[in-house]
């Protein structure tokens, strides 16, 4: 009698202290069993609950259930106790083949209103098949430990993929016995820009049937990988050192003649086995517009105000999100009329990497100022990439944009004379009135003349002679203007060391990922304008080619390899020590240097 009372007061207390909190009714079971097998199906609720009701399971069989267990606890909280219990019912079920079957939501009255737990979805595994007995030949094994007891795969989501495209790696530990691992080395992914995928600190086992065996396994690593170049790249093996802890029999003699079980350690050194990834280059007929982006993309384009006044600033926005190599594809083009002054792009990422892929966004915003006032016309931006599911090219295009500019105050100023290639400042032409001298004549005689001297003929020879040189020089000069790519050629070395004095500032700014990028930027930008090659269509491959073809060394050309390399895996790799970043930086300015000095135009 006593125990209905103490359960009356308890409930009650339960149902008391739950008055007022929000009901959770929680469904708990395996990811993964073993056909055959029994486990726990578990419902928590925060309440008092009746006439839990679960559905019917034709794929097990209910052993036990439910069965009922309290548990309570007290916290306090700005000064003030909350308790809080929970009541679990539980079940012993087993399955009866093998599938992934899914447990249906269940249903219990609280306070004269039902409640839903979640749904489950459990995988049956068949059933063990243990390989014949035999130990493994590796250093440090026990009778009793097989071969293929501990394991470490490599698991990649794609063997054949194009340049560009991300695939997904991961480590995976496999186990039957009780083991963790220590000296972890996994392996180098030369030839890959990678992106890791932060791992929850708390590591949970699942069960997995591989090879006819059920194993306990826990994800070690995951990183997605963007293959740098083409053709068959190899990841290498990783090596391990497994720790599994042996139960042996020791007998102690005593006066009970008793057996007790110990255990020692047993070290096991395993590898995961190489892959090799077929990397295909991008198909022929890029767009002239392609950004280097592989993936799936869209794109959205705005403007601040196509209704504005001279003098007033304008802006372009454009947004491009999707999944793929976000970080890398280069920005839309923008053409503004001749008369606008236009600013350096302003550039923001919000990038999440996934098991699923690289996802995110890139916001580019153009600032423009009109200068004068008239209707104009912003053509439209195009972005182009590379669809890896449908093997085509893409091309992403916003609308044409109209601008109305009004006179700004006091009116327009005088026309500017202007060009394709550059803007020229405006120029007021105007002269004083000059009045005739009448005071302070002089005459001079024959001797003192100027007129018929030595001196008044090398007057006109001298002026003559200038004359003819320096319109020889200008002829040449206009020659070799009229040839964009040698300008571009001359004025490589210039832009170039503009560029690094950005990366200066930066690096004392210790901002890694901007200096990278600037350096990466300048390095581009000096090879594109010295071998007269789009900067869309530099790879690697070709600018080590055309600088073995203008006979540069084959030291200064690794020089340049290493450190865009460096550049471009720095960006996303861990934190880099100023020392590294400054020595980048010395090494940039000598390269570009010494390439001055080996190709001169």
């Amino acid at each position: 009698m006593r125990k209905f009372v103490f359960l009356f007061f308890q409930l009650t207390f339960i149902s008391f202290m739950s008055f007022g909190q929000k009901v959770e009714f929680k469904a708990s079971a395996p990811e993964a069993v073993v056909v055959g097998e029994q486990f726990r199906l578990s419902y928590t609720l925060n309440a008092e609950g009746k006439e839990i009701r679960i559905p019917d399971l034709p794929d097990f069989q209910v052993l036990m259930g439910p069965s009922t267990s309290i548990s309570q606890s007290s916290v306090f909280v700005n000064g003030q106790m909350v308790s809080e219990t929970n009541v679990t019912y539980t079940y012993i079920l087993m399955p009866s083949k093998e599938g992934t079957f899914t447990i249906p939501e269940a249903t219990i009255k609280v306070n004269n209103s039902n409640y839903k737990s979640n749904s489950l979805s459990i995988k049956v595994l068949p059933q063990d098949q243990r390989s014949e007995a035999g130990n493994d030949q590796t250093e440090s094994t026990a009778p009793g430990l097989g071969k293929d007891d501990v394991l470490m795969r490599m698991i990649v989501s794609k063997t054949n993929v194009y340049e560009q495209e991300a695939f997904l790696v991961t480590f995976k530990f496999y186990t039957t016995a009780n083991a963790g691992l220590r000296n972890i080395k996994f392996p180098e992914f030369e030839g890959f820009l990678v992106q890791e995928i932060e791992l929850p600190e708390n590591k949970q086992w699942t069960m997995e049937h591989y090879n006819g065996r059920n194993y306990h396994t826990v994800t070690l690593k995951q990183s997605l990988l963007f293959p740098q170049r083409t053709g068959k790249i190899t990841i290498g093996e990783g090596e391990y050192e497994a720790v599994i802890k042996v139960r042996t029999q020791a007998r102690i003699r005593s006066i009970f003649d008793d057996f007790f079980d110990t255990t020692r350690d047993v070290l096991k050194k395993i590898k995961s086995a190489p892959v090799t990834i077929d990397v295909k280059p991008l198909p022929a007929g890029k767009p002239a517009k392609f950004s280097g982006g592989v993936g799936e993309f869209n794109m959205k384009t705005s403007l601040s105000s196509d209704h504005v006044k001279a003098n007033e600033a304008v802006t372009v926005k454009i947004d491009i999100s999707g999944t793929g190599n976000v970080r890398l594809v280069k920005n839309p083009e923008v053409v503004f009329p001749n008369d606008f002054e236009v600013f350096d792009p302003k550039i923001e990422t919000n990038i999440r990497t996934t098991a699923s892929g690289t996802t995110g966004s890139k916001t580019i915003e153009y600032l423009a100022i009109p200068r004068f006032g008239g209707d104009f016309e912003i053509p439209a931006i195009q972005f182009s990439y590379f669809d890896p599911k449908s093997g085509t090219y893409k091309t992403l295009t916003s609308e044409t944009y109209k601008l109305h500019v009004e006179k700004g105050e006091g009116g327009e100023s005088a026309p500017v004379v202007s060009n394709f290639t550059n803007r020229e400042n405006v120029r007021f032409l105007g002269q004083d009135i000059r009045y005739l001298k009448v005071k302070g004549i002089r005459f001079l005689s024959k001797e003192e003349m100027l007129f018929g001297s030595f001196i008044y003929i090398m007057w006109y020879i001298i002026p003559a002679l200038l004359f003819i040189i320096f319109f020889i020089l200008y002829r040449k000069q206009i020659k070799e203007n009229s040839d964009l790519a040698l300008v571009r050629t001359k004025k490589a070395n210039k832009t170039a060391v503009k560029r690094l004095k950005i990366a200066g500032k930066l690096l004392k700014e210790n901002n890694k990922e901007a200096f990278y990028e600037e350096v990466l930027r300048a390095l581009w930008g000096y090879l594109s304008d010295k071998l007269s090659i789009p900067q869309a269509n530099l790879t690697k491959d070709n600018v080590e080619a055309e600088l073995n073809r203008y006979g540069v060394g084959e030291e200064l050309i690794n020089e340049f390899m290493e450190i865009l390399n460096t550049c471009e895996f720095a960006r996303y790799a861990p934190s880099q020590a100023s020392d590294a970043m400054d020595k980048l930086y010395d090494l940039t300015v000598d390269a570009i240097g010494k390439m001055e000095n080996t190709i001169k135009k």
